[in-house]
């Protein structure tokens, strides 16, 4: 129970914080609408430190990202008994994320007339479709994402650990920065599987005015990408 809340928790922050800055971008009459691609990526970044620090500190693993659980199940790091309370307190955590979001927003979201533009606050969507290229950017990003991961978690200088303490979470975000602004042009760079698959389910559910399909053909590319990514990153780390 306790990981299941600790994820549960993490990523509810994570995805509170990371598409609320894109509801702030992308939503009629925000005050950020209009910003800059740049400031979603440092926004997901800092979002990443805060599931992370708050879901380690909870006494969880600070995984937010079923394809983070999956890669350390296939490393030994976790047991695989373990892994239906990561990925269930993090699809918890997505759906409870999108309807504070929606809350939050709700007044920008009934004004706003662009489907893509409420479904962007939710999930991803590619800048130029094909499904083949996509899943590919979303395996690269991923694997940058967790393969980076394990080097930092065990990094050493000499025989000293090279850690920052309580901070250890903030390298992850800074990679997750670096990803979004080189990688993530492409597709939105979910890497994580929850990310995008957890909003949509909601988007599909909550009452918005004008806000479209919800992209269901489009749906397994952010899943399984990640999860090849993260599959990869366990071999070669």
């Amino acid at each position: 129970m306790t990981i299941f809340i600790a994820e549960m928790i993490g990523t509810m922050l994570l995805l509170l914080l990371g598409n609320g800055v894109v509801a702030n971008v992308c939503l009629d009459k925000t005050k950020g609408n209009g910003g800059s691609w740049l400031l979603i990526t440092v926004g997901w970044g800092m979002a990443v430190f805060v599931g992370v620090f708050v879901g380690v500190s909870l006494g969880g693993g600070g995984h937010i990202n079923p394809a983070v659980t999956f890669s350390f199940a296939l490393k030994g790091l976790i047991s695989w008994a373990e892994v239906p309370a990561f990925v269930g307190g993090q699809f918890a955590g997505a759906a409870l994320a999108s309807i504070l979001n929606w809350l939050h927003h709700k007044p920008h979201y009934d004004v706003t007339e662009d489907p893509e533009l409420i479904r962007a606050t939710f999930c991803t969507a590619p800048a130029i479709r094909s499904k083949g290229y996509n899943l590919i950017s979303e395996i690269i990003g991923t694997f940058v994402l967790i393969f980076a991961g394990y080097y930092i978690l065990s990094a050493k200088v000499g025989d000293t650990e090279a850690t920052l303490g309580a901070l250890d979470a903030l390298p992850i975000s800074l990679v997750v920065l670096v990803i979004g602004i080189s990688l993530g042009g492409t597709t939105g760079y979910a890497i994580n599987p929850v990310r995008d698959l957890g909003p949509r389910i909601m988007h599909a559910i909550l009452p918005i005015p004008n806000k479209g399909d919800n992209d269901w053909g489009y749906a397994w590319v952010p899943v399984v990408g990640p999860l090849i990514g993260g599959a990869i990153a366990a071999w070669l780390a």
